[in-house]
């Protein structure tokens, strides 16, 4: 008995058909997307009485209150910029000390969760869980949780943003280490170097680079991470700002002076650190 042949395979409408599904699925996930936002939106707008269409018409108010106590005040400025000077300087205390810590533990980390790297491969996921529970919980709600341990002060800000740090940069750091070559490795392994040796003189060297890049981008958001945290009493220029803006009318000029300070530092680091990711990049091509 003879079968019939199967009919032919059409490859095109097989495509169409694949096509079609994932914009059906694009386009209930889109759905989704706008439903919970619209949902999400009223409710917060519920919870807070709703105020927000109430108040969007003075959304400049703050601003207006600000130019118009600075503006008589300008001469008074500069020594605005020196009387919070220091408290500007422990703000950035407190990001070096914490992107210091974060990016240390980072590369712990990302060497314990790298494959082929690991030290101990059954593991991985827990430390890569680990890092994720890291980056998922916000510097504030830690902070908020040190302070009331710790009482008020730099110390929990900066114990915050190194945990939070640790989480961000472990997870890039794992991704570099996933393109090194593994041959340095190899052979140190074969004269008898430890796991740790092999990491610092077969991995680290040739990854580097990249870690600096990255830990300068995060020591940038970590500076305003401080900031923010000043609000809730870890110290620093933040925490200036919140009394200063606090009193109202009348010393809004100081406030005024706290932004600029704080946004021309943002700007000098960020094209410092601009500088020298590109200066690394252009030495990195010219070794090639």
């Amino acid at each position: 008995m003879t079968q019939t042949p199967d009919a032919p395979h059409d490859p095109r409408g097989h495509y169409l058909a694949l096509m079609a599904q994932r914009r059906l699925y694009g386009g209930i996930t889109l759905a989704l997307f706008v439903l919970l936002m619209v949902s999400g939106f009223m409710l917060a707008d519920e919870r807070n009485a709703g105020g927000f269409w109430n108040g969007l018409p003075q959304v400049f108010d703050f601003p207006a209150d600000v130019l118009a106590d600075t503006l008589p005040k300008l001469a008074a400025l500069p020594g605005h910029f020196v009387t919070y000077f220091p408290a500007l300087v422990e703000t950035i205390n407190i990001a070096a000390v914490s992107t210091l810590l974060g990016a240390v533990a980072a590369i712990a980390l990302s060497l314990l969760s790298t494959r082929g790297l690991a030290r101990w491969p059954r593991l991985i996921p827990v430390f890569r869980r680990f890092m994720d529970i890291l980056r998922a919980v916000p510097e504030i709600v830690v902070a908020l949780v040190l302070i009331f341990v710790l009482g008020g002060g730099p110390v929990p800000a900066m114990l915050a943003i190194a945990l939070h740090t640790a989480g961000a940069l472990g997870k890039l750091f794992s991704e570099v280490n996933e393109n090194a070559d593994l041959k340095p490795v190899e052979g140190l392994s074969s004269v008898g170097a430890s796991w740790l040796q092999s990491m610092w003189l077969g991995v680290v060297p040739q990854v580097s680079p990249n870690y600096f890049s990255y830990a300068l981008l995060r020591f940038e958001i970590n500076i305003r991470a401080s900031a923010i945290l000043g609000f809730v009493g870890a110290g620093g220029i933040g925490y200036e700002l919140r009394n200063a803006m606090a009193w109202g009318k009348g010393r809004f000029d100081e406030a005024a002076a706290i932004f600029l300070l704080l946004f021309l530092t943002i700007v000098v680091f960020d094209q410092l650190s601009s500088h020298v990711r590109n200066a690394m990049i252009s030495s990195k091509k010219g070794g090639h």
